[in-house]
């Protein structure tokens, strides 16, 4: 399998799981349990992902569904805990995205991100800006599974979509990816990528000093 791209989702691939700190905080300022806050974040997080609302308008939604009146000072920490939510770093496949780059083997985002959250985990990762190509959904008005943003992504890349390796944690996002022809990975934990790495022939895009000679092959 010639694979020349590696196409990386953002949340639980190269950032770990929630921080459950600051999880804990957000139900602190929405005086709620973790329940509540899971319905209502996730009720409207498609359309934040979307463009349709942003970070503040989102919040303020969420806010509405609980009941719950905030203060503008209340609606920044949100969006600060937000961010910080979701940037726990996954050192393995960070570095191996670095390992990655410095063997000339293109690297990509596609990830389905609001915008506070695209410029918290800017600031929060400055490595964000050496991947080849970003691909946030926030940008385009479409969201993941939807075919046509692998292919932009793909576009991006200057990569043919048979020549991609997609890693996402969903598995209706991985399968998105495999319709549009792209080699995919459910990511779950660490050992167990490993194994599919392996499972499907491509272990050898592991190790960056062969990757130049495996990828022309």
């Amino acid at each position: 399998m010639k694979i020349t791209a590696v196409l990386f989702d953002y949340g639980r691939v190269l950032s770990g799981p929630p921080d459950p700190e600051a999880q804990r905080e957000m139900e602190q300022i929405l005086d709620i349990d973790e329940p509540a806050l899971q319905v209502a974040y996730w009720s409207h997080r498609e359309a934040y992902d979307r463009g349709t609302l942003r970070g503040l308008s989102f919040w303020e939604d969420v806010a509405k569904d609980l009941h719950r009146p905030l203060s503008a000072e209340d609606l920044d920490a949100l969006i600060r805990l937000d961010n910080k939510l979701w940037t726990q770093p996954n050192m393995p496949m960070i570095q191996w995205a670095a390992n990655l780059h410095s063997a000339e083997i293109k690297t990509g985002i596609l990830s389905n991100l609001g915008d506070a959250m695209e410029a918290g985990i800017f600031a929060r990762f400055p490595w964000l800006a050496g991947f080849t190509h970003h691909t946030f959904s926030h940008r385009l008005g479409m969201v993941k599974p939807d075919p046509a943003i692998y292919r932009y992504a793909a576009i991006g890349l200057g990569t043919p979509e048979s020549e991609i390796l997609f890693i996402d944690d969903k598995e209706e996002n991985v399968a998105a990816a495999r319709g549009v022809g792209m080699a995919a990975i459910t990511y779950r934990r660490y050992d167990a990528f490993l194994q599919s790495m392996a499972d499907m022939g491509l272990d050898w895009l592991l190790a960056p000093t062969k990757v130049r000679a495996s990828a022309q092959t």
